[in-house]
């Protein structure tokens, strides 16, 4: 799923002052385009539930560490 994912993205930065800077769905990166590229399962309180490939165990991790998104190219 990373590098498929990589490949049909463009990364825009996350805009953490939006009200809801990613939806259920999307795919964040602390690099553009760099790995590990996560979906985003769920939220938590400030954190995203990550997982980095189906059926992989998503792990919660603070927003702020992430700098990029995913969108559709």
């Amino acid at each position: 799923m990373q590098s498929t994912a990589a490949r049909t993205l463009d990364w825009i930065p996350l805009d953490h002052a939006a009200p809801r800077p990613v939806e259920i769905g999307d795919m964040i990166s602390a690099d553009a385009g760099g790995t590990p590229i996560y979906r985003v399962m769920a939220f938590e309180e400030g954190r995203a539930w990550v997982a980095t490939a189906a059926g992989a165990p998503a792990r919660a991790m603070p927003l702020d560490g992430f700098r990029w998104k995913g969108h559709a190219a």
